[in-house]
């Protein structure tokens, strides 16, 4: 058995380098949130009224769903919680 080597977990889990990607924007973002959700001590009701969203979603989020979040809805809920997204491309190895 042959042990196959990869640049990140990322990687490793998503069938495609592209794919791959993906899984680590949105995994960053689910963290952002999560992270402001606990800083600010909002509840999950509160969470959702600030983002924009239903309280099953804050849920979701919590619990690191990440199948079930686009990079475009994560966005969106930062924003609507006045989080700015930044971000950062580099030259792949």
């Amino acid at each position: 058995m042959t042990q196959e080597k990869f640049a990140s977990i990322w990687d490793a889990i998503a069938d495609t380098p592209d794919a791959g990607a993906n899984l680590h924007v949105r995994a960053e973002l689910m963290m952002a949130l999560k992270n402001h959700i606990s800083r600010t001590g909002l509840t999950q009701v509160e969470a959702a009224r600030v983002f924009g969203v239903t309280q099953p979603r804050i849920s979701d989020l919590l619990r690191g769903k990440i199948n079930l979040f686009s990079i475009d809805t994560l966005v969106n809920m930062a924003a609507a919680a006045g989080m700015r997204v930044a971000l950062q491309l580099e030259q792949a190895a």
